[in-house]
């Protein structure tokens, strides 16, 4: 007879402050092996430049990408978009190991947004 086997899942919670606000996103270990392709495609996209509040960047370096996504982490906390939120969170915990999370500017300057290390 076959024994079932049980996968384990592994979760990360990622902490996202936003001026007084602290939220918690639940990111599986699941999720980060399978979001490559997504992850590689919001590379892509910055390969381009990408507008930083009043500044264009022609080629985002590490830091500036993962300053990028935290404000699309923090567009997909507002709309309550949980999946995109945890794509995001997962996206600057794999492009910046060790990172428990993001302090994101909320006054328009995403050149001010933080990293959070253990």
């Amino acid at each position: 007879m076959a024994r079932a086997v049980r996968k384990i899942v592994l979760n990360m919670r990622f902490k996202v402050v936003v001026g007084e606000q602290v939220y918690a996103v639940d990111v599986a270990e699941e999720l980060l092996q399978g979001a490559g392709e997504f992850h590689a495609k919001l590379d892509s996209d910055m390969d381009r430049g990408w507008q930083m509040s009043r500044q264009f960047v022609a080629q985002p370096d590490r830091l500036q990408r993962c300053q990028i996504v935290a404000e699309k982490l923090l567009t997909s906390l507002n709309n309550g978009n949980e999946a995109s939120a945890m794509l995001m969170a997962g996206y600057i915990a794999v492009r910046m190991p060790g990172a428990i999370g993001v302090d994101i500017d909320d006054s328009g300057e995403m050149q001010n947004t933080e990293l959070l290390f253990a």
